[in-house]
């Protein structure tokens, strides 16, 4: 990135993004979509940065975990794209501190010997995970599922003549076109998938869902997700619920079919 005939410089701790041909300054393109990206290896942020520029996103890049946490929480991004493994700050703490503030879509980058850190990645609160080395068709196909149901709930949200109906289920009350949910009047805060994922469940209590077809709520049809990964977004939602209520127990497990939600 940048001028290859310029002293190198002291590593800075956000880079500038690599200019895409498709950016020009005065077109009338319609607002892009603006993805961060946080890894402390150069190779992959110019690529990768260059990869989505080039598919019409807007980037920023940052070397390291704390300059990162830094920028999104003061200026957040459409999404954010984090590696796990880091010097300093890494991904998995990177997430926890930014859940604590923020609901910003997340999508982990991991190696193929990363598991375990995957199901602690989706039991924080990341919304995808993608294994290195992955393609850019894949990787532009992940984003672009999860800011679809970004934009669908902002849209909800901005159509006030036609606001969408509250669900209520006993104790819970959730909001679709504020992206918000209750307990016991209590707000609880939710990401994207997780929020897609009690929708479905609450909307018909007592039905079961199976994982197939929560993967069909929550991700888009060119997605696949595996079952670990709803299991993993079923444990956040109670853990969090749990923060607010110890005694709750509305998602219910059905062991070799899926889950259930009881307003009882």
């Amino acid at each position: 990135m940048g001028d290859p005939a310029k002293p190198a410089a002291p590593a800075p701790t956000e880079l500038p993004a690599p200019p895409a041909q498709s950016a020009v300054e005065g077109t009338a393109e319609p607002a892009r979509h603006t993805v961060a990206l946080v890894d402390d290896d150069r190779n992959i942020l110019t690529s990768v940065s260059i990869g989505l520029q080039a598919e019409g996103f807007a980037t920023r890049v940052y070397a390291d975990g704390a300059s990162a946490l830094r920028a999104l929480l003061d200026n957040p991004p459409d999404l954010a794209i984090f590696d796990i493994k880091m010097p300093g700050l890494d991904g998995l703490e990177l997430l926890q501190r930014l859940r604590e503030k923020s609901a910003l879509p997340v999508i982990f980058l991991t190696s193929k010997d990363e598991e375990p850190d995957e199901a602690l990645g989706l039991a924080m609160g990341a919304d995808d995970y993608i294994t290195k080395p992955f393609s850019q068709r894949l990787l532009v196909a992940r984003i672009r599922a999860i800011l679809r149901r970004v934009d669908l709930a902002r849209k909800d949200e901005a159509e006030e003549t036609a606001p969408a109906e509250i669900i209520r289920r006993g104790a819970l009350s959730m909001d679709p076109a504020r992206h918000e949910v209750r307990w016991n009047g209590t707000q609880v805060s939710l990401t994207v998938t997780e929020f897609l994922i009690l929708e479905a469940l609450a909307t018909r209590p007592g039905v079961i869902k199976s994982r197939n077809q929560l993967m069909d709520c929550a991700y888009s049809e060119d997605i696949y997700v595996d079952d670990r990964t709803i299991d993993s977004h079923i444990k956040r939602l109670r853990r969090k619920f749990r923060a607010v209520d110890p005694t709750f127990s509305a998602i219910e497990t059905l062991y070799g079919a899926g889950y259930s939600y009881s307003d009882a």
